[in-house]
């Protein structure tokens, strides 16, 4: 039997035993205002039947790693998922039965698969983002504004650097911020993105939004935005130098997505901007 909600939000946290999973799991333990009720993993890990502290290496947390990602949604006032694009879509669906907000910072996502998390939006709270950083989101508006003012005589490049275990590319910031420029420019990133150059490749396409990825060592998420024109440029950036700003953003979302009518939001509706 599920256990009862309190007035204190429980907060539930899938892929624990990945990096940002046992970020959050550390900021909502330490956070004075929510709970966590619920540590997800996939079935067969290590992890599960554990207590969730003890197989972080610290205390115990109280809260026994499961695989039955429903039963603990259940207890639950919000999810905080940072896992892969086809375990949100299922996870999306489990959190609208449970009502729970579905806070979703997965990466690495196609047009497609984003499309199927919409029915699930119905009935819960989603919020979603490449990335959950203040200072990103910021970037971002910042992007769309600067691209809005400069025409095609300036280039484009998104450059992007992170370590060496990220799995997708360009990263999910660097398409949210591609996308910017893009809408800025009033066009489509799926028609002017240009993401694969290697050899010979011929000039530069007037008008292409250009992305530039970096793998290495535990770089936690550096953001370029490149405006080059004939004997200028303008450089936005921005450096993260600690995961727990992503975390912390997730949990913002979450305890917002609280006091919101169902459907799809991102942290521009979280922080205002």
């Amino acid at each position: 039997m599920a256990e009862t909600k309190t007035d204190t939000p429980g907060i539930v946290v899938t892929g624990a035993s990945g990096r940002m999973g046992q970020m959050l799991i550390q900021t909502i333990l330490e956070h004075p205002a929510v709970r966590l009720v619920g540590a997800v993993e996939r079935e067969g890990h290590d992890w599960v039947g554990q207590d969730v502290g003890v197989a972080m290496g610290g205390s115990a947390a109280g809260v026994v790693v499961t695989d039955d990602a429903l039963e603990a949604f259940s207890k639950a006032q919000a999810v905080i998922d940072f896992t892969g694009p086809e375990a949100t879509i299922a996870f999306a669906e489990l959190a609208a039965q449970a009502r729970a907000v579905h806070v979703i910072g997965t990466t690495g996502m196609t047009d497609a698969q984003i499309a199927r998390l919409e029915p699930a939006a119905r009935h819960s709270v989603q919020v979603r983002a490449g990335n959950m950083s203040l200072g990103v989101n910021l970037l971002v508006q910042l992007t769309k504004k600067v691209a809005a003012a400069l025409d095609e005589d300036f280039d484009i490049e998104v450059i992007e650097a992170h370590h060496h275990h990220k799995v997708d590319a360009p990263s999910g910031t660097a398409l949210m911020l591609g996308e910017a420029a893009a809408e800025g420019r009033g066009v489509a990133l799926a028609d002017v993105s240009d993401s694969g150059r290697d050899g010979i490749t011929g000039a530069r396409k007037r008008g292409d939004i250009g992305f530039s990825a970096i793998r290495g060592g535990d770089i936690v998420g550096e953001h370029d935005v490149l405006f080059a024109g004939q004997g200028e440029r303008i450089v936005l950036r921005h450096l993260a130098t600690d995961r727990a700003i992503f975390a912390r953003g997730a949990l913002k979302a979450a305890m917002w997505g609280l006091s919101r009518e169902p459907g799809q939001y991102d942290m521009v509706d979280v922080l205002g901007l």
